[in-house]
């Protein structure tokens, strides 16, 4: 008697296991599409808030040193060092752009904080 070698496909029993090639394909160009549109969504995010933080920091020096000139009747010095060390005005110091990282100054005219242009 001889004895009958079958694989798998060929005696019926045969289940698809497993992606093909094309359903891989296909999910991974859906993946790319939501990767290219989510982030420079994402990096747009942290320049929009440091546009922000530098609006609010140039805002708060302007209060303060309006706040100044009406307490001790004389600006400022246009480096704002003289504000800085007081602690009265900020406690944690003159904060800096957040944007460029430089130091904030007075315009020596207008008496308005100066700094990143925006």
């Amino acid at each position: 008697m001889k004895t009958k070698f079958c694989n798998v496909r060929e005696c019926g029993n045969y289940q698809k296991s497993g992606f093909t090639l094309i359903e891989l394909l296909f999910v991974v160009l859906i993946i790319a599409i939501l990767v290219a549109v989510v982030v420079p969504n994402m990096l747009d995010t942290g320049e929009a808030a440091k546009s922000s933080a530098n609006h609010n920091n140039i805002a708060s020096i302007n209060r303060q040193v309006e706040r100044w000139y009406v307490y001790k009747e004389f600006w400022p010095a246009d480096d704002l060092s003289d504000i800085g060390k007081d602690v009265e005005y900020f406690p944690e110091g003159i904060p800096v752009c957040p944007i460029d990282g430089k130091p904030y100054f007075l315009d020596e005219f207008t008496h308005r904080v100066k700094g990143h242009e925006r």
